[in-house]
Order: C-alpha cells, then structure tokens, then sequence
C-alpha cells in the first residue's frame, strides 16, 4: 500500500541570536530553507508547507521560488507551536503522517525521514521520533489522525508537550545531525563545517547503519571493525609521509564494506545500498572493494585502502594476503578458470600491497602490530 507524507516547516522566528536572518541564510548552495525542503524532497514527500511569521514577505517569496505553499502565522510571537498550528491546520488532508521539520534544524540526511515513513507502515504508534545515540532529535512524524489532539492541545511544553501526550516509538537512524540545532552564529559556522561532510557519515553513524538498517550479525560486525582499523592504520601510515587521506572517510567505509555480505555480488549491492541512502563517495569505495587497481601514475585514494586492508584480515585479525587467497584457491580446487581468476586477482592485491608499504615507508605488517592488532603468519599460496 502506498502511503503519503507530509512537511510542515515553522520558518517564522526571529533569528535574534544569528547575525543574519535564517530561512534565508546562505547555507552551501541552497538557503537555510531551501536545504530543509530539498531535503523533504529527496524523501519523496509529497506536500511540504512553511509557515511564516518575522519577514514573512521575504520567507514566503523564497518558498514560492522553491515551489512549495506559505502560510502565513500572525501570532508567531508567541513560539514555534502556534506555528506548528497554523501549518497543521493549512494542510489540504489526504496524507497518512506529517513531519515537522524546524528550519532551525537544516542538516538532517532524507534518509532519516524514509527510516521513519518505512517504520510508520509496521507501527502504530501516535508519534514516531528519529533517535541516535539514545536519545531523540527532529523531525517527528506525527500521524494524520492524531492531529486533531495536537492541535486541541493546551497544556504546558508546547509542541514536545502535545506530542507526549500521545505517546510514541523512537526509530534508531544513522545521523547525529537530528540533534544539531543553528541557533546563534556558532552554530551557524559549526553547520558549515558539518555540511562540507555531509555525504559522509562517521563512524559511529556507520555502525548504526549495520546493526539497525542492515542487521549484519556479530561476527560481520566483528570483522567490520578489524578492517577498518586497519585501513586506518594503513591510511595513517601513508599520511605520515603526506597522502593526504580523510582517515574518516576510510574507517567508514571500512565498516560498510560488507554490509550485503550473503547476496549476491555483494560488494555491488552494498554499494546500491549506499547510493539509495545518499552516500555516492562511499558507495563507490563499497562497489570496488572485492577488486581494483591503482596505476602508477595515480595517486592512492581512499578507495585502494580500504580494498588492500579487507585482503589482509581474516574474520577479525590479520593474516596477510598469501593465506587470505590460499582460503579461496582451497575453496576452488579442481576449477581452472576459478583459480585464474583468484590468482588474477592476487597478483593485483600484491601489486597494491608494494604500493602502500613503499608510500608508508614499513611493511602491512609492522604497521598493524603497531595499531595493536594481533598479527598471524601468513601461508603459502
């Protein structure tokens, strides 16, 4: 059953704690409400409406330039939920949930939003709120019939107040920025900041992905986390002498990885996946994992890191390269065209091997044994 969602953006504060008016503010390549209803967009909901109130000329002039409707609050002085209200209740009707999305909160991922639509068809709850690390952040996605109490509301805490009342379920998501409020001009450069990494989730994100969106299983979490600590070490390494790597960038997309490990081309899936929650960078570093190659005119990328250090570990520990090809050889035994294949691919796994221990300046297994990972000798191949 298809269901339909709606937006509702209160744009209507003052912005006194800001050096300039924020629905407006320039925020990368969109205005601070134009990221927030491009957002909404991404999210495939279907009506978005910002209410306004201070410069409401200006903010509704906006709206209609991104194509979405402005009604107008008169009462916005007294606070965010008489906005709530006046957008709530301009609604055409016809959807089955709306979120309320502040513009004070620009920065969340539309993957949030589909988390909490995909949760809303196998739920019953009043309210469902988007959680990461314990604890609730923005948007939540209130349910259409249950807006007549959030509008009759008249107690006290405002729109939290009337939601309470209704109760409702937290849905983990993979993003700190639900919690990430621009509400003074450092937190204005901070949102700077945050959204020049925007396409790349850390990796404590990354970890929520696995076990929540993903369901990988202990020893896939386990073996997740011994590649990217070595990738890390391997990026660091090479950095010391001046790669340039976003150590960042490695770790998480170490712990993605192997995220569709079971299906079919696995390293493609994963990187499908990846492409469906907004993270092209990564999901091309996914894709590529099982096998790639590095001239020697190109410089290492983040990419090659990732791939070389899944080829040295083994479940969670180091074993180096021979024994981690020698599994696959075994496992191919009596298939010549297999084993070419895998001895093609070793030799390129060698090839990329030499290439880090020379730009790091010490062998894989030196630097691993540093980084405190138990180090096994490798077999024969």
């Amino acid at each position: 059953m298809m269901r339909s969602f709606a937006a509702v953006i209160p744009a209507a504060g003052l912005s006194s704690r800001l050096p300039a008016f924020k629905p407006l503010l320039g925020l990368g390549d969109a205005t601070t409400l134009g990221r927030v209803v491009r957002t909404c967009r991404q999210a495939k909901i279907r009506e978005i409406v910002v209410v306004t109130g201070h410069r409401s000329a200006e903010v509704a002039q906006e709206a209609e330039r991104l194509g979405v409707r402005a009604v107008h609050n008169h009462e916005f002085m007294q606070g965010m939920f008489s906005s709530v209200r006046v957008g709530l209740a301009a609604l055409s009707g016809g959807s089955d949930g709306v979120f309320v999305h502040p513009v004070d909160i620009p920065l969340v991922r539309f993957h949030v939003h589909q988390r909490l639509m995909e949760r809303f068809a196998r739920s019953d709850a009043p309210v469902l709120y988007p959680a990461y690390a314990g604890r609730r952040g923005h948007p939540p996605l209130v349910r259409a019939g249950r807006l007549p109490d959030v509008l009759a509301f008249a107690g006290e805490g405002g729109l939290r107040g009337a939601l309470a009342a209704l109760g409702g379920e937290d849905v983990e998501v993979a993003c700190a920025h639900i919690h990430f409020d621009m509400d003074d001009d450092a937190a204005y450069f901070e949102a700077l900041g945050r959204l020049a990494r925007l396409d790349v989730p850390g990796p404590d994100e990354a970890r929520v992905m696995l076990a929540s969106y993903f369901d990988v299983p202990p020893r896939g979490l386990a073996h997740a986390e011994a590649v990217a600590r070595a990738a890390v070490a391997l990026a660091r390494a090479v950095n010391r002498l001046g790669a340039g790597l976003d150590e960042r960038l490695v770790e998480s997309a170490a712990l993605l990885h192997d995220l569709a490990k079971g299906r079919p081309q696995h390293e493609a899936e994963g990187g499908r996946e990846l492409l469906r929650l907004g993270f092209p960078i990564l999901a091309d570093i996914v894709a590529c994992h099982r096998d790639t190659a590095c001239g020697d005119g190109q410089p290492l990328t983040e990419k090659e890191i990732v791939y070389l250090a899944d080829k040295l570990v083994r479940r969670d520990r180091y074993v180096g390269l021979e024994a981690r090809f020698q599994e696959k050889l075994d496992m191919f035994e009596g298939d010549a065209a297999a084993r070419t294949a895998i001895r093609g691919r070793l030799q390129r796994a060698r090839d990329m091997l030499s290439r880090v221990e020379r730009e790091a300046g010490m062998d894989a297994a030196t630097i691993l044994a540093l980084a405190g990972m138990r180090v096994e000798e490798a077999g024969g191949a």
